[in-house]
């Protein structure tokens, strides 16, 4: 082949991509200097690997094969954003494009409601406990709401929202924005501080276990370690933008993914280690299972849902891709259930309890 895996480019191509759209259905276009790390031409010249590297981005988002889903739920028409499951019941919502929050029963497969709860796309969604959740878009609000649909309070944020965590049902609650600024809420809706976080918009932020420490990155690259009460502190930079960001169950350390990889950052060391995986895509989100299992969910060029090693990157067990980007992943807080959503519209559910298939 012209174009094989490779940990180095040997020519560069900067508008090869940015011509092309995303096979996966979504509106963003590739990053070329991160997909091109994974590139070389070393026999047929540029031209036979442009032809190649088309031909790669139109089968590209097909998934590894893996265990089919144990049910899907249909969406409609906007694609999946984000992902929760109730933490004592099996409830899971997704959030999707169009501003729209869809609850399904993930044991019956009963849908339990669907209600527009933002005016642009859903960017952070979190259950407080069974029966509340909360929510944020790009429309800057953040709300929060029973599961009936019932609005008990929002309030404005002051700038379009691009992620949302908090570290319990109790708070705080944590926005990063479109400025790049990072705010501290209280469920009632006050502030409690702001900060500036980066230079360009936040792409994550996760909450450490203790509550008191939290990490957030961005479009600029950079990946910072905060304290409530104390500068913070930048992390050595990951080799592609983090998407997403979690704390290991007891904060010793923070992971991170982008492109291919996964990043491992030692908190009290503040090193950083680079774990390969599967993925041929942009690792979009991570999120621990009870057993200390990894699951995650790529996209761009690749919509594979894998559970990985945290300490590896490598496979554990292979789960069915969904036909488009993959988006989000969600666990119930027993282990027994896995939910992904993605760009299809999609919410596709795994029990975890039965033996997992050979590899």
């Amino acid at each position: 082949m012209c174009c094989v895996p490779s940990d180095r480019v040997t020519f560069p191509t900067p508008l090869i991509f940015n011509t092309i759209r995303n096979p996966c259905g979504s509106s963003h276009q590739m990053e070329p200097k991160h997909l091109l790390r994974r590139v070389r031409c070393p026999v047929f010249g540029i031209a036979g690997c442009v032809l190649a590297l088309v031909f790669g981005l139109l089968v590209g988002c097909q998934a590894h094969s893996g265990r089919a889903p144990d049910q899907v739920f249909q969406g409609g028409s906007a694609g999946g954003r984000v992902l929760a499951m109730s933490p004592g019941s099996h409830l899971v919502a997704v959030g999707r494009t169009n501003g729209w929050i869809n609850l399904w029963d993930a044991e019956t497969g009963v849908k339990q409601g669907g209600w527009r709860v933002h005016g642009r796309s859903v960017t952070g969604l979190e259950f407080l406990d069974n029966d509340r959740l909360i929510s944020s878009g790009y429309d800057g609000q953040v709300v929060v709401w029973r599961s009936n649909g019932k609005r008990l309070r929002r309030w404005d944020a002051g700038a379009p929202i691009t992620a949302l965590a908090l570290a319990s049902g109790q708070g705080p609650v944590l926005t990063g924005h479109a400025d790049g600024m990072v705010k501290r809420w209280r469920l009632d809706g006050s502030r409690i501080d702001q900060r500036p976080g980066h230079n360009g918009a936040v792409r994550a932020l996760a909450v450490a276990s203790y509550g008191d420490t939290f990490a957030s990155s961005g479009h600029d690259g950079q990946v910072m370690l905060w304290t409530s009460d104390a500068v913070p502190m930048p992390l050595p930079p990951p080799g592609t933008d983090a998407r997403t960001l979690v704390f290991t169950p007891d904060a010793t350390a923070l992971l991170g993914a982008g492109w291919f990889n996964v990043y491992r950052w030692n908190v009290a060391r503040r090193s950083l280690e680079t774990l390969p995986t599967e993925h041929q895509g942009i690792i979009n989100d991570l999120s621990y299972l009870p057993d200390g299992r990894l699951a995650s969910i790529s996209r761009q060029t690749d919509s594979s849902v894998l559970i990985i090693d945290p300490q590896s990157g490598s496979t554990l067990e292979r789960l069915q891709g969904h036909q488009l980007c993959g988006s989000a992943v969600a666990p119930s807080a027993d282990g027994l259930y896995l939910s992904t959503t993605s760009d299809d519209a999609t919410v596709r559910v795994w029990r975890l309890d039965g033996p997992a298939p050979e590899m």
